[in-house]
């Protein structure tokens, strides 16, 4: 099989694939999957007449089985390709397929996982392969239209709040010092504890440093101050055609004045001034139409599908995984063998 691996140590070598792809995200890259500490990065690469697709995964241990699967950083990665999907014959992306199941079966491969990039035609590829799962809608702005249209398609009364934002004595900036970061980093752990959010979503302040550190100044930290006080940040990924709020925080004495709202009108004017065409809000929790959701949609109402590939490779030996776990076969969530004790209570 016309395939190989690239490891987390062959740093050019990642970036040099990714990079060559016609269209990919920050997600996709050497330096975001160098942070990763939930499962060892790899990058599978298939070749064929020049073509070539590559699928970013990270590879984990199956408790207690000698068995592996596989997975996706946090984030929307899935498959890229030196050409569009759409454009690539039928039988290369069958020999993809094969290659893949190929490579599965000979490394011990039981599932795998990834969120799909809804900017990206991967469908088209994965149909192939089989697992789609419908993850609900996710938001977007386009940039490409005048600011004043866009701040037209704002819910009535969020523009109007914006508009008393603006005349207020916030002070919006991009942060790079050691220190805001750590300010940033403490405001951020408060807002997931007191969201009461999973041990995946905290993340310390060495990783904010090693993120921020990048060198293509393809993420930036962008803050708020009321006086001399940070209230508010977030962390945005600007790469290609997208600008994108990866990880976000309120000062817990400032969340019913909504700075959050500020600064998302305040990253689509970055995206603007950076290029970008689409700003990427996302969508809600689990694909959920919750809360979440419901703030981002009062931003825009351009939707997309949101999906995720859940694939099973030996269903034998996934099942057999899965009674392990008692109870846990109707629950939404993927692989079951990994389901979390809490949600089996």
């Amino acid at each position: 099989m016309k395939y190989h691996l690239i490891n987390i140590e062959q740093s050019a070598d990642w970036d040099e694939w990714v990079h060559t792809a016609v269209n990919y995200d920050f997600y996709h890259t050497w330096h975001y999957h160098s942070l990763e500490k939930n499962g060892e990065p790899l990058l599978f690469v298939y070749e064929e007449s020049n073509v070539f697709i590559a699928l970013p995964l990270l590879k984990r241990e199956i408790n207690n089985s000698g068995l592996f699967d596989l997975t996706s950083v946090y984030g929307y990665a899935g498959p890229i390709s030196n050409l569009k999907f759409s454009e690539i014959h039928d039988q290369l992306l069958e020999n993809f397929k094969d290659a893949f199941l190929s490579f599965m079966k000979t490394h011990g491969f039981i599932s795998v996982f990834s969120r799909l990039n809804p900017f990206i035609d991967q469908k088209i590829l994965i149909e192939k392969i089989g697992g789609i799962w419908d993850n609900g809608k996710t938001i977007y702005m386009d940039l490409s239209i005048s600011i004043e249209e866009q701040r037209a398609g704002y819910e009535k009364r969020l523009g109007r709040q914006i508009r008393q934002m603006r005349k207020m004595p916030y002070r919006i900036k991009e942060a790079n010092s050691e220190t805001e970061i750590r300010l940033f980093t403490a405001m951020y752990t408060d807002n997931m504890l007191r969201l009461g959010a999973g041990q995946r979503y905290f993340y310390d302040e060495n990783y904010f440093l090693q993120l921020l550190s990048h060198r293509g100044n393809e993420c930036k930290l962008i803050v708020i101050y009321l006086e001399d006080e940070m209230i508010c940040g977030a962390v945005i990924m600007c790469s290609g055609n997208m600008i994108r709020n990866h990880l976000s925080a309120t000062a817990n004495a400032y969340v019913s004045h909504s700075p959050s709202k500020l600064l998302t009108d305040e990253i689509s004017l970055i995206g603007r001034q950076l290029g970008k065409r689409y700003f990427h809000l996302g969508g809600g929790l689990g694909g959920k139409e919750d809360s979440l959701f419901k703030f981002k949609s009062s931003f825009s109402a351009l939707l997309m599908e949101d999906s995720t590939w859940r694939f099973v490779s030996d269903s034998l030996v996934y099942n057999d995984l899965v009674e392990k776990r008692n109870e846990s076969a109707n629950l939404n969530y993927f692989p079951l063998y990994r389901v979390p004790a809490s949600a089996l209570e």
